[in-house]
């Protein structure tokens, strides 16, 4: 037994994966392809991926919206678990990447479910509307995350879903007057979500920090 959370060494994640991760080969070529990009760093874990399909599951979530997409590794997690007649929107900027994610949403049988649209992720949130999705997932520009805390609880159902990755930002939350205004942001993201009566909260030591707020 312990009263907090393990500290997870190579070779007792390694063993986490190995026990527990049930990646399809084409998750798989996915996520090493985007290791090889200059921005590997964005690809989230693939255990990460494996619990966010779970609450797809869990919520009955139907309607997706994430804001921050990249080669499309957490999304197609997450289409692949949708009911037939679900739909997702991803919202991202134009980039390279952005061939990879459809590439692999086509092959997966998943490009149907999953509507790409490229633009700045706020000017497309305006335009969604209120009330309209089960679960968001935002794993975008960080210095914009306290505005995407309220978009999202605009946009999100009473019960649904928002999760918020990166909010341990590699330990980096942790400095007291940091220059960066990423890490600004997430750490007022985190301090705000702490007293927030809207929604009742989770943070989890999973990936680089993973917040769940459950709308009230």
């Amino acid at each position: 037994m312990t009263n907090r959370t393990l500290n997870l060494d190579d070779a007792l994640y390694g063993y986490l994966l190995e026990v527990s991760l049930r990646e399809s080969p084409l998750l798989e070529r996915l996520r090493a392809e985007t290791a090889a990009l200059p921005m590997a760093r964005w690809q989230i874990a693939p255990e990460q991926g494996q619990f966010m399909a779970m609450l797809v599951k869990l919520t009955g979530a139907r309607r997706i919206l994430e804001v921050g997409t990249f080669t499309g590794y957490s999304a197609l997690c997450m289409a692949a678990e949708l009911p037939g007649d679900g739909q997702m929107i991803c919202c991202d900027l134009p980039g390279d990447y952005n061939a990879i994610a459809c590439r692999y949403w086509q092959e997966a049988g998943m490009a149907g479910r999953i509507e790409l649209r490229l633009a700045p992720a706020l000017d497309t949130l305006a335009g969604l509307q209120d009330g309209r999705f089960d679960l968001i997932f935002i794993d975008a520009d960080k210095a914009n995350y306290p505005v995407y805390l309220e978009e999202a609880l605009r946009l999100a159902r009473t019960g649904g879903l928002i999760l918020f990755d990166n909010v341990l930002w590699s330990g980096r939350v942790l400095e007291e007057q940091p220059d960066d205004p990423d890490t600004r942001a997430i750490q007022a993201l985190n301090l705000a979500l702490k007293n927030d009566q809207r929604v009742d909260l989770s943070m989890l030591p999973v990936g680089d920090g993973l917040t769940l707020c459950r709308k009230r």
